[in-house]
């Protein structure tokens, strides 16, 4: 036993001083860098040494300053057609409202019966906060987008939502707008109707109607099937009255008065045949999310 122990003491004290020393996986490329323990680069020195060579190179310099170049001539373009095509200060008259006047026209909106006077004044025309009969973009964007959170809250309620359902119903929203305001320009373009009614001011009366729709959704989902019906008749009913009231002079136009028959009653069919179809499309969009 005393053989065996002196033998592996022995053995391993001759194989500890007999192996000799391997040699490194890899060759010590680190000259370079400032070393640290370990052999390992110093921390951000390769990031270091690219940035200054990048900017060190003049071809890089000059790539820059031809992007930086091209970046501000695009901005200037694109600046020069969004004031060609759309007219910033007259966008901005359309969302110049304020609390009080947000409140008095959905009132208006909701209740138009006992408003008297419904004409914006055009001679010196004034913002919507200053002038309740004037039209605005600021509701009908708001109540587009409540529409569209209200829409998903009814089809979680039914257990029908999805990304894909949503998105469809929002463009489907958008698109009848756009189609109906291009519909009264090509109205108002065949029935030779001089007025200052403009694509905004056309787009802000069709856009009203999103506040019957979100109405007519909230009863519906409150009180059921029944309760939606009665608030689409109500707010169907009261924004054909508040349209025909608020079109009727403007389309017909101080230049209509006295002109000819057949052209007077084109124009008040143009009138009527707009407000008649806003309850169409209330129900169109709204009916699928009652249930």
């Amino acid at each position: 036993m005393a053989y065996h122990s002196g033998y592996g003491a022995h053995g391993s004290k001759h194989r500890a001083r007999a192996a000799p020393d391997s040699p490194p996986l890899f060759d010590d490329t680190s000259g370079g860098y400032s070393s640290q323990p370990g052999g390992y680069p110093a921390p951000g020195a390769e990031v270091a040494f690219n940035v200054n060579h990048l900017l060190g190179d003049p071809m890089a310099n000059v790539a820059m300053a031809y992007g930086s170049s091209i970046a501000s001539h695009g901005k200037d373009i694109v600046h020069k057609e969004l004031h060609r095509f759309v007219s910033v200060n007259k966008l901005k008259y359309f969302f110049a409202v304020d609390t009080a006047y947000v409140a008095k026209k959905l009132g208006l909106l909701v209740f138009p019966y006992t408003h008297q006077q419904m004409q914006y004044s055009r001679d010196v025309p004034l913002p919507p906060r200053q002038d309740l009969n004037a039209p605005d973009l600021y509701i009908p964007t708001m109540a587009f987008i409540t529409y569209v959170l209200l829409t998903g809250m009814a089809l979680g309620i039914q257990k029908r939502f999805s990304p894909e359902v949503l998105g469809l119903c929002a463009s489907t929203a958008l698109v009848w707008v756009v189609m109906e305001v291009l519909a009264l320009l090509l109205g108002l373009y065949l029935a030779t109707v001089r007025s200052d009614l403009s694509t905004f001011h056309l787009l802000a009366y069709s856009g009203y109607k999103y506040v019957g729709m979100i109405l007519s959704v909230l009863t519906g989902l409150v009180f059921g099937s029944d309760g939606y019906y009665v608030a689409l008749a109500w707010t169907s009913s009261a924004l054909m009255y508040f349209i025909v009231r608020s079109l009727r002079t403007a389309v017909l136009g101080p230049d209509s008065v006295g002109g000819p028959a057949p052209r007077q009653r084109l124009q008040l069919y143009l009138t009527l045949g707009a407000a008649a179809f806003q309850p169409l499309i209330i129900y169109w969009l709204t009916f699928h999310l009652v249930r």
